[in-house]
């Protein structure tokens, strides 16, 4: 009885040490995190839609870190706070975006400048931990690394919420709050065309349609004292686009011509293709000609709209050079009088088709035109620019 039982224990004792070793055995650990990096990009610039998905552990705020290889600029960016240090990238998570579970996946964009290449980033890292490394993040805690870097003129890139329908779609997207100076900069410039007098462009942080900044165009009477914000639309395709833009102003478009938008048009000698008002409502005048849109006839008057003052308005447009279209929508419904359809209406746009209009834009500009005395002072935000329409 001893020897069996002695026998018996010896067997278990065995086949619990099998178990153990079993048991005891490595695991396999998911990796830390994945990116979808993906680029639209031309000449001399980019957006990138950014996709992370999480590894095993589950974080209520995220980091993520890269380099770029070349001489990539983030100019701005969405849901998402960015801020560059010579070729580092840190993108830290809003407030209504922070929570990631385990294999749960979060998306922001971004836009920026290049030369030369544009090479995709590798070594992407979320909460201090590589992308590449089977170890999950073991904290929830942004990390803040204690070595010293060097100074950078590169603005932070903020957006407080989502952007608005549609601007991750577009080639440019800016809701001025990576501005960090008086006048707008990165890939706005201002200016005034021809001669320059006492209108002036200024980053405002006292009025703002989303976020805290926007920009205010003191706008004065007299063509000289005209003042633009612009930008090019090289990547974006100058035959046919769409663009969106809202716009606050306090004084009601006048009897006289004024413009707060105008686009170089390269079909029509450099001459500009404008976006304003006369007779105390909306218009479209073509520089060229100074053919309006619509005729300024108390029934082509009557098919546009009056601008409001003290309050935020969408302003949208279609230009298609290819077909020789335009359209145009006020807080995204059709303005009638603002069409142009290939098909001359009295009162609209018959003068407008007297020739052949097939516009190339190459350039956007907002700000304040006056060609008789009248003044308006004007914020402009959420600017955006693409080939399709975008919506307010």
């Amino acid at each position: 009885m001893n020897r069996f039982a002695g026998a018996l224990a010896a067997l278990c004792l065995a086949a619990a040490g099998t178990t153990a070793i079993v048991v005891a055995g490595p695991a396999t650990a998911a990796p830390a995190c994945s990116v979808a990096y993906r680029v639209n990009q031309w000449q001399s610039g980019y957006t990138a839609d950014i996709t992370v998905t999480n590894g095993a552990t589950a974080a209520s705020s995220w980091t993520l870190t890269w380099h770029y290889a070349g001489n990539q600029s983030v100019t701005s960016a969405w849901n998402a706070t960015v801020r560059q240090s010579g070729t580092a990238v840190t993108a830290q998570s809003l407030s209504y975006n922070g929570a990631l579970p385990a294999g749960g996946s979060v998306s922001f964009g971004l836009q920026g400048t290049y030369s030369g290449t544009n090479d995709t980033p590798t070594d992407f890292a979320l909460n201090g931990v590589s992308c590449g490394d089977p170890a999950p993040p073991t904290t929830t805690t942004p990390t803040t690394s204690t070595t010293p870097t060097t100074p950078t003129t590169t603005p932070t890139t903020t957006t407080s919420g989502p952007p608005p329908a549609g601007c991750a779609g577009a080639a440019i997207c800016d809701d001025f709050e990576q501005q960090t100076g008086s006048t707008p900069g990165g890939r706005w410039t201002v200016g005034a065309a021809n001669c320059s007098g006492t209108g002036t462009v200024a980053v405002d942080t006292s009025v703002a349609h989303s976020g805290g900044r926007s920009v205010k165009v003191t706008g004065q009477g007299g063509y000289c004292n005209h003042a633009f914000l612009g930008t090019s639309l090289t990547g974006v395709g100058s035959s046919h686009l769409f663009g969106r833009f809202w716009v606050r102003h306090t004084t009601a478009l006048p009897t006289g011509h004024v413009a707060f938008m105008a686009l170089r048009d390269t079909a029509d000698n450099g001459r500009d293709l404008r976006a304003g008002g006369q007779n105390r409502a909306l218009q479209w005048n073509r520089e060229s000609d100074d053919a309006t849109l619509p005729a300024q006839s108390p029934a082509g008057v009557a098919q546009s709209v009056p601008l409001a003052t003290g309050t935020w308005s969408c302003f949208e447009f279609e230009v298609d050079g290819g077909a020789g279209q335009l359209r145009t929508w006020l807080n995204s419904t059709a303005v009638p009088g603002l069409v142009v359809d290939g098909v001359p209406t009295p009162d609209i746009d018959q003068q407008w088709l007297n020739r052949a209009w097939h516009p190339a834009l190459i350039d956007l500009r907002l700000g304040w035109e006056s060609y008789a005395g009248d003044a308006d002072t004007l914020w402009f935000d959420d600017v955006a620019v693409g080939t399709s329409r975008i919506g307010c």
